[in-house]
């Protein structure tokens, strides 16, 4: 093998690493597992197989990959990914150093004396600029926070930064002490790609991100991980003060061929950077200066947080709003103090000071002004002399349905818009690469998109009813159930409905062609389905009155004796009231609900109706579809258990809803295809799953029940955990697991594996399709995974709109010797199975459902929250405020489902 260049880091030779763990080999570019990528050949591990590594002090890290990758498929197909190599100088040093920002004077009395972050980059700004020589820009990035990572050699000590940051008159000085923490040799960055370093120089790889990011984060607007435009245009608005911004997402990662970076594009709802009035013109229906006092509680909930740029100061200064004045501002004064101290404080309108202070008119001394103040002062400012700050976000939940599917629309271009905009940003000026500042620290970025072979699994044959033998579409892997049984259709002869559309004058249900056509589709289906016990009529305004949806839901349970099966409930819109009615009847009665929208349900279209039917029957414990093979590695005898688990955390806004866990595990074994759930809520924003070892055990007793007999084998999906959560899966959660459902007389072997869809990565196909997307089946386990790690990118699904996103499986712990082709083959297999639909979904079922069951118990949240906030409303004292309620929502029996449903473990979460 050639030699690489001395400065640049690629793959050397043949290295052998620790024992028991892998060796480099250049492999073959004919045989399995080797990739030759724009002109790289890459090497791949091979591995010994172990079910787990330990370090010292017996603590687990991730399994290695058993083999070179995969080699089954039906086909290979070359595709682009959107990782873009980078090369840096192997002989370089990045100068790693400790950056404390302080002010000066000490901070107001009430105040916790943090500078924000926006501040804290105009100081490192100011910094440079004062002392462009021993502080030069284009050689040093700044995370934002306490570390500098600079490609040239800076003083150290304490220095002084003034600037007018506040008032147009007033300087205010910060004092910057810089430490030197370390230096970062690249070399072993090389090191570790060559096969010298077990493990990966994390350090450095977090300082050649900051570098990436530094230029993105001068030029645009940084929200969290990702970066947006400053300017907008006509095209990117969406209605009531509400525009999609383009921008990007990145990250450094180390791979198989290198370090890689990865860029993807983003959009999200921001606020217009407008003036005050002009926002409320636009968002605030038939707003009416001149009627202000009508729209005053409208005004104070669209603006209530929002941060707003003042213009009657050079500066600009930020503030928060935290509401309206209660008077006119023409009415509004204060004391002003006399500066000398000699005459006492006077009293001054509003009015004439913002004209003798800033020669400011106010022109609309009509409507309050905005309070601004913070730590309980008062800081009035009116509203138009206010403009919003840029980069704020808007709720997504909050936007209506024109302004939802517009930004579906730019949220979703089809792949070859997606790629080509991928692309441009990396070549941006403004982008990763723009501004010279990865020249300084010898970064040199490839600005093509990485080139893969991939392969395609086949799909699996699958049972329908009747031992109907069926094969999926190869190019959708979609089939239909036209002609077609389920394969166990459960027998459905207590049901009723209630129509809350009865009172509608549009969407009204026509039950008399709805009902029939239901049961003739379920029919069809092999479902056999007699007529309701009886259909009541109520109205939609219940869902807005507990009390009548309580009183409704018990009268219809009574009506029934208790011996319903399913209520079909339909309604004649969407409702927030729908949370109240599912934790009621799940939690309370031990009822099981199937809703829909009146809408669909007139139309009664075949597939609609076949949909509902499938959900139905899953929901009452039949099977829908099954695998005709056994899964990979289980051919033999012994029962296997599939656990998925999940956490649903609450909004970012939400500074105090608990967290809600979720685990599901099959309960039929080899179908594989029932479910039971167990959720519990958690600490507010808590990864970890608290509960997880006895909500596993809980399940494995309860699977025991069913089969008399408990599973042998147990492969756990856990979703939603980044990179550096895995330690914690690991040596936490899974040891959680082992402890609770292990004993002397049983010890099951289990395999652990991560499945995230939080990621970057993207498919392109060099030959496009119809629809653009990768074909479902497709696999990638070379070039862009880890480097010695068992992971695979796996998409599984067919891409309809916008561009397929693959799902990331990592596994971490294996005790059943998977090999590359097995665990792709179970994962993508199993995604078949799930109940709800006739095509394989994009995220293996145990986490899919773990994901519902999770959501099902943040809906109960809302419910038990909305219920004590009324209750509250009506005893006039705020209960849901108090910390004796946020207790209340930690109570795991508030989340508990009814003994009728929890003993029959139905799927009712799909």
């Amino acid at each position: 093998m050639g030699s690489p260049p001395t400065t640049t880091c690629y793959f050397f030779g043949p290295e052998p690493r620790h024992s028991g763990s892998a060796a480099f080999i250049k492999s073959d570019p004919e045989s399995a597992g080797s990739t030759t990528t724009s002109g790289k050949t890459c090497y791949r591990p091979v591995l010994n197989f172990s079910s787990c590594r330990r370090e010292t002090g017996d603590k687990l890290i991730p399994v290695t990959r058993p083999d070179k990758g995969g080699t089954n498929a039906v086909r290979s197909v070359p595709i682009r990914v959107n990782h873009f190599f980078v090369k840096f100088k192997s002989d370089n040093i990045i100068m790693h150093y400790d950056v404390d920002i302080k002010s000066e004077a000490p901070p107001k009395k009430g105040s916790s004396g943090k500078i924000p972050k926006s501040t804290l980059f105009m100081i490192r700004e100011k910094l440079s600029s004062d002392n462009p020589s021993q502080f030069p820009a284009s050689s040093i990035a700044y995370d934002g926070e306490k570390n500098i990572f600079s490609a040239v050699e800076l003083p150290t000590g304490k220095f002084k930064v003034k600037f007018s940051e506040v008032e147009d008159t007033k300087v205010y000085s910060f004092i910057v002490t810089i430490n030197l923490v370390k230096q970062l040799e690249l070399q072993k960055l090389s090191d570790y790609f060559s096969g010298k370093l077990p493990y990966v120089p994390r350090e450095i790889l977090q300082a050649m991100d900051v570098v990436m990011k530094e230029n993105p984060a001068r030029c645009m607007i940084s929200v969290g991980r990702s970066f947006y435009p400053h300017q907008f245009s006509r095209e990117d608005e969406l209605g009531y003060g509400i525009i999609a911004s383009r921008g990007i997402q990145q990250s450094l990662k180390p791979t198989a061929q290198g370090p890689s970076f990865c860029l993807d594009f983003s959009v999200v709802p921001f606020l217009k950077p407008v003036l005050v009035l002009e926002f409320l013109k636009e968002h605030v229906n038939r707003f009416n200066l001149d009627d202000f006092k009508n729209f005053r509680r409208e005004v104070e909930a669209a603006l209530q947080g929002l941060k707003v740029r003042v213009a009657h100061r050079r500066t600009g200064q930020k503030f928060t709003v935290v509401g309206l004045t209660s008077q006119e501002t023409r009415d509004l004064s204060f004391l002003a103090e006399d500066l000398e101290g000699k005459d006492s404080p006077k009293k001054v309108m509003l009015v004439d000071y913002f004209k003798e202070k800033y020669d400011r008119d106010i022109i609309y001394k009509h409507i309050p002004c905005l309070d601004v103040g913070k730590n309980n002062r008062k800081n009035y400012v009116p509203m138009e002399f206010c403009t919003l700050v840029e980069g704020q976000r808007y709720p997504k939940e909050n936007m209506d349905r024109y302004s939802t599917q517009r930004l579906k629309q730019e949220s979703l271009p089809p792949p070859a818009v997606r790629e080509n905009k991928i692309c441009a940003m990396v070549r941006a000026s403004n982008g990763p690469c723009g501004g010279g500042i990865i020249d300084s620290f010898g970064i040199d970025v490839n600005k093509n998109m990485t080139v893969v072979s991939a392969r395609v699994i086949e799909p699996p044959e699958l049972k329908l009813g009747g031992s109907s033998r069926i094969n999926v579409e190869r190019d959708r892997c979609h089939w239909n159930l036209v002609g077609k049984w389920v394969v166990e259709g459960i027998p459905v002869d207590r049901w009723a409905v209630i129509d809350f559309s009865a009172k509608d004058r549009y969407n009204r249900l026509d039950p008399n062609w709805f009902i029939p056509k239901f049961i003739q589709r379920c029919e069809k289906l092999g479902i056999r389905m007699k007529e309701p016990l009886f259909y009541e009529t109520a109205n939609m305004l219940a869902f807005s009155n507990f009390s009548v949806l309580r009183g409704l839901l018990d009268q219809v349970s009574k009506k029934a004796r208790g011996q319903i099966q399913i209520l079909v409930c339909v309604m004649a819109g969407r409702h927030p009231g729908y949370c109240y009615l599912k934790w009621y009847s799940e939690t309370v009665i031990g009822m099981v609900t199937q809703c829909c929208l009146s809408g669909p349900a007139n139309k009664a279209s075949d597939q609609y109706l076949a949909n509902l039917a499938l959900k139905l029957n899953a929901k009452l414990g039949g099977s829908n579809v099954e695998l005709i093979e056994r899964l990979p590695r289980f051919e033999g005898e012994g029962h296997v258990m599939f656990i998925g688990a999940d956490v649903n955390h609450p909004g970012s806004r939400n500074p105090t809803s608990p967290s809600i866990a979720a685990v599901v595990a099959t309960m039929n074994w080899p179908s594989a295809n029932r479910y039971a759930a167990r959720i519990c809520p958690q600490a507010h924003r808590v990864e970890k799953i608290q509960n997880i070892g006895g909500m596993c055990l809980e399940l494995v007793e309860h699977y025991a029940r069913a089969n008399k007999v408990k599973p042998e084998k147990i492969v756990v999906f856990r979703d939603g955990v980044s990179e550096g959560q895995f330690d914690m899966v690991l040596n936490e959660e899974l040891l959680d697991i082992k402890r609770a459902i292990q004993t002397e007389n049983y010890r099951p072997t289990i395999t652990l594996i991560v499945a995230r869809k939080r990621h970057l990565t993207r498919m392109f196909p060099h030959e496009r399709n119809f629809n653009g997307n990768v074909p479902p089946g497709t696999v990638v386990d070379t070039t862009v995974v880890h480097l010695s790690e068992f992971d695979f990118y796996l998409c599984s699904h067919y891409g309809t709109l916008g561009t397929s996103k693959p799902t990331h499986y990592h596994v971490l712990y294996d005790e059943h010797g998977f090999s590359s082709d097995q665990i792709q083959k179970l994962t993508y297999n199993l995604c078949f199975t799930f109940a709800r639909c006739t095509k394989p979904v994009s995220l293996v079922p145990p986490v899919y459902y773990a994901d519902l069951a999770a959501y099902r118990g943040r809906m109960y949240y809302d419910a038990m929250v909305a219920e004590a906030e009324s209750s509250a409303s009506a005893a006039s004292s705020s209960l849901s405020s108090s910390s004796s309620s946020y207790g209340a929502w930690l109570d795991e029996r508030s989340y508990r489902w009814h003994g009728a449903l929890e003993k029959e473990n139905m799927m009712f979460f799909v």
